[in-house]
């Protein structure tokens, strides 16, 4: 049976099937808010919850192994590069890396087996770095990976995304100079966990979707942080009852810099290349004559789903994705996270990088400016330092919820969201991440207090 849809296309329910239960299971899993008590999330975290509780009984071991078979496969085959590798495409795209992810790797490997047995110096295995990452982190980005990966298809394959990115184009691109699909990554992020929209980001960058320029902006600018965390943040403060304008001020805030960050550089300079060099395609987004944008977007999606792979495919893919991300990513995060809070706790380099706020605070009216402009640049090792910082430093609550916004409109950091963008070949480096930082650091802080000083002073 066929309905005629337009032009002379004709729509099967087989293609329409296709399309629509893939794609609402998809914004089922990854987009739709829960509440969990008190809080709000979404299913695939509360998989990932749960999954994590199923395996917290040997999960450090697990990962331990994981870590130290990455670091030991990828410099087997960096240095002997064995004939059969070209026969297992997996196990090369695994493990085939540069020297620079190949000493990364090593490096989280030693920084795991030192954590984990408690041996060298204290420095990298204590609580507040390395145990911190293998404790803290490590275990909820696992269990994310292991679901994100293999469902993520859902999301990917089967037209969503073509029909959601082509209906906003017409916002997106004006706006943010990214393609309306970008919409979906920060929703997926906003809900239930920046982790997830990275991992999108990734994913459409790699197969040619994004070029270099939008995976940089989408993967720095829309891998926004969850409701779940800054509940958690504006908790560590103790303002709590003021949740509500605190949310406000962050979207707000995460607004103005998504307009204006992309625009500067070192974004405004990448290029709109693909991953492969090809140029983009720049009719690729136009409406054909005599098409509604409706309907071509109905249109681009069904073709998407006829392409789309079966149950084994996209089951094989999913697989696929999860691996990658798990031994790709996880030996990245021990070793450059575990780095950060090392040089965050035991140096004064980010008190002194956040003595030049100082002026800058004070023309805002920001009360005890200079404590607060020492946990400015700590927001690059780990999110959640500067709140603790502030909650035990800082009297004003104009200042406390000040830096607890700040921290969340930064986005950028270490332990996590900064380890996982240098894990994947979305093209940004070190340099280019804290440059991100400081600039959208400079570009929230009019916002947030001015905010601050209407809803709180």
């Amino acid at each position: 049976m066929t309905t005629q849809l337009s032009g002379d296309k004709s729509l099967d329910l087989r293609t329409l099937f296709a399309f629509i239960v893939p794609s609402l299971i998809g914004v089922f899993l990854f987009m739709t808010p829960v509440a969990i008590g008190e809080a709000m999330t979404i299913p695939i975290a509360v998989m990932a919850k749960s999954l994590q509780a199923f395996v917290a009984p040997f999960i450090s071991e697990l990962i331990l192994g994981i870590i130290c078979l990455t670091g030991l496969m990828s410099a087997v085959i960096k240095v002997v590069k064995p004939n059969w590798l070209e026969r297992v495409p997996l196990v090369q795209h695994l493990f085939d890396v540069s020297w620079i992810w190949l000493i990364t790797r090593l490096f989280g490997a030693a920084f795991i087996i030192m954590t984990f047995f408690k041996v060298g110096p204290e420095v990298i295995y204590s609580e507040h770095t390395g145990a911190l990452v293998l404790n803290d982190l490590l275990p909820v980005l696992f269990s994310v990976f292991i679901l994100a990966g293999l469902l993520l298809p859902l999301l990917l394959n089967f037209g969503l995304l073509e029909l959601v990115g082509t209906l906003l184009t017409r916002v997106m691109r004006p706006l943010f100079g990214v393609p309306g699909r970008s919409a979906v990554n920060c929703v997926a992020s906003w809900l239930g966990d920046g982790s997830v929209g990275i991992l999108m980001t990734a994913r459409q960058y790699e197969d040619k979707y994004y070029t270099q320029r939008e995976a940089a902006v989408i993967g720095t600018t829309f891998s926004a942080v969850s409701i779940t965390f800054c509940l958690v943040v504006i908790g560590q403060v103790k303002l709590e009852h003021l949740f509500a304008p605190f949310y406000l001020t962050v979207c707000l805030a995460g607004l103005v810099a998504a307009i204006i960050v992309p625009r500067l550089p070192p974004l405004r300079f990448k290029k709109d290349i693909y991953i492969d060099g090809t140029p983009v395609d720049v009719d690729a987004e136009s409406v054909p004559e005599g098409k509604t944008l409706f309907t071509h977007a109905l249109d681009v999606a069904l073709a998407k789903a006829r392409k789309a792979p079966g149950v084994k495919g996209t089951l094989q893919e999913g697989v696929t994705n999860a691996l990658d991300m798990v031994f790709a990513v996880l030996p990245v995060v021990m070793a450059v996270g575990t780095f950060a809070l090392i040089v965050a706790e035991h140096t004064s380099i980010f008190q002194i990088l956040g003595t030049p706020f100082v002026p800058y605070l004070e023309l805002l009216q920001v009360p005890e400016a200079a404590q607060a402009a020492q946990t400015i640049v700590v927001g690059f090792a780990d999110m959640f330092i500067p709140s603790i910082l502030a909650a035990s430093s800082i009297d004003s609550d104009v200042t406390r919820f000040i830096v607890a916004a700040m921290s969340v409109t930064q986005l950028i950091y270490m332990s996590e969201v900064g380890a996982l963008l240098l894990g994947s070949k979305i093209p940004v480096n070190l340099f280019e991440l804290f440059a991100i930082f400081v600039l959208r650091t400079l570009v929230t802080l009019p916002v947030i207090a001015l905010m601050a000083h209407w809803l709180v002073g």
